[in-house]
């Protein structure tokens, strides 16, 4: 192999170990998993906001960030459920480019796993010790979700990785809410599968031990939209999308039936500001329509301290530095006016 074995590092029980939850984060993290699952599972008509920046690329920003959501969310707490994006992995689709915190701790220096498996720790214990949020990271790793697994309220796996077999077995050894991402071809039916994957049981190996899951009942649909064979993006967020996957779910008879809207992504083209029209549009058709209003549970935004994104080594504090975002004022804006249209 043209490899060089560099150390081996510790597995996630020793991580834990270093780094244990706190008590108050541990109670936190279970008040947290109800009040979304509720959601998921129809006890509850709060919607649910997945949101922050593309990635996680510096704790102190990301964390400053995050007690500002904290603020939002004491006063939208009967309507919306935040849960805040720390995407501390990076799916890259030609391998180049900042793979986020866990490879690069630092964005400007060489990669550090040892660092990184730390770093990504520390930063969500933070999140959850000064703030009471538990948060989301996308599961880029299947292996690496245990380094994390105590601390997450919710996973994404994304539109590169939904139609791997191992990510689908992982989720549906997972505890809680995971979100399949239709794939960036746009097949459905791909999404739909990992889903079904998903919710069911299955023996396989996971971190070198023979494991068997119990599936995970909360696995369920993220749109965000797709690129044809021209490299055009093409949204699938509109009325007629979500009547029309509200049918596939009908078909496939799976349990908790739910999307979540990524504002973001091929559904906006990446035009980030166009997140705050797509946020209205898809609440607009939940007004219009039962069957779409009980299917979509809430909407994945990207935003972060301030507009737009950066070159890494620009250095502008709040900025992201791999896809645009939205900045803080718009977004404070953003999620009171979903509040007030979800009266």
């Amino acid at each position: 192999m043209n490899m060089n074995f560099k150390r081996k590092l510790p597995i996630p029980k020793e991580i834990k170990e270093m780094y244990p939850i706190s008590e108050e984060g541990i109670k936190a993290k279970q008040r947290n998993d109800k009040d979304i699952q509720d959601i998921f599972s129809g006890k509850s008509d709060k919607f649910l906001l997945i949101i922050g920046p593309c990635s996680a690329d510096r704790e102190d920003a990301v964390i400053e960030y995050i007690n500002k959501l904290r603020v939002v969310q004491d006063k939208v707490y009967d309507k919306i459920i935040i849960v805040p994006r720390i995407y501390t992995n990076k799916p890259r689709t030609t391998g180049a480019g900042y793979k986020g915190m866990l490879h690069q701790p630092n964005p400007l220096v060489s990669p550090d796993l040892l660092k990184g498996l730390i770093a990504i720790r520390k930063l969500h214990m933070r999140a959850i010790n000064e703030t009471g949020f538990s948060c989301a990271d996308e599961m880029l790793y299947p292996e690496n979700h245990r380094f994390l697994s105590d601390l997450l309220s919710y996973v994404a796996v994304g539109a590169r990785s939904v139609e791997d077999q191992q990510h689908r077995l992982t989720a549906s050894g997972v505890d809680l809410p995971v979100g399949m991402k239709n794939p960036t071809s746009g097949d459905l039916s791909v999404m739909m599968n990992a889903i079904k994957a998903a919710q069911s049981s299955h023996t396989f190996i996971y971190r070198n031990w023979e494991v068997e899951s119990t599936g995970n009942k909360f696995a369920h649909a993220i749109l965000r939209g797709y690129v044809d064979e021209r490299g055009i993006s093409h949204p699938n967020y509109h009325y007629e999308d979500l009547e029309f996957v509200a049918s596939l779910y009908a078909e496939a008879n799976l349990a908790n039936p739910a999307v979540i809207v990524d504002c973001n992504h091929s559904n906006s083209g990446k035009q980030y500001l166009e997140q705050i029209r797509i946020s209205k549009e898809v609440l607009h058709s939940m007004r219009h329509n039962n069957d779409i209003n009980k299917l979509v549970k809430g909407l994945m935004i990207e935003s972060y301290l301030v507009d737009g994104c950066q070159h890494v080594d620009e250095g502008i504090y709040g900025k992201s530095i791999t896809d645009p975002c939205l900045g803080w004022e718009k977004t404070e804006k953003l999620i009171y006016e979903i509040a007030e249209l979800r009266k």
